[in-house]
């Protein structure tokens, strides 16, 4: 499987992005989104399960949507009053609750300005 991510950009605080994910093969039970900002460690911003369970980021909840459409093996994040510290390569995840084994896109740029 692969992860082809995209959506990022560059908005002014209080603006929305829409971060898409198309994954090549069958995407395992969980899907999410994670971030990487500068100088930290990669977190999970949300995910959601093959069944639609949804789980936040404290940070993102109530900003943020997560959605997922198995049928065409994409799922989005709906990033809405962005704020400079969502800054951040935004990083699709595939992962296979069973097994454990996950997969990651390439990762895309969100850049949000104060």
């Amino acid at each position: 499987v692969q992860l082809q991510a995209s959506g990022g950009g560059l908005v002014q605080a209080g603006g929305s992005l829409r971060l898409s994910c198309v994954a090549s093969g069958i995407m395992f039970d969980l899907m999410g989104w994670y971030r990487q900002a500068p100088g930290k460690e990669r977190e999970l911003v949300a995910d959601v399960t093959d069944g639609g369970v949804t789980n936040y980021a404290a940070s993102v909840k109530d900003r943020f949507t997560i959605s997922r459409v198995n049928a065409k093996n994409t799922i989005h994040l709906q990033m809405n009053n962005l704020k400079p510290e969502d800054t951040a390569v935004y990083y699709c995840n595939s992962k296979s609750t069973l097994s454990g084994f996950q997969q990651w896109g390439k990762g895309t740029l969100v850049t949000v300005s104060s």
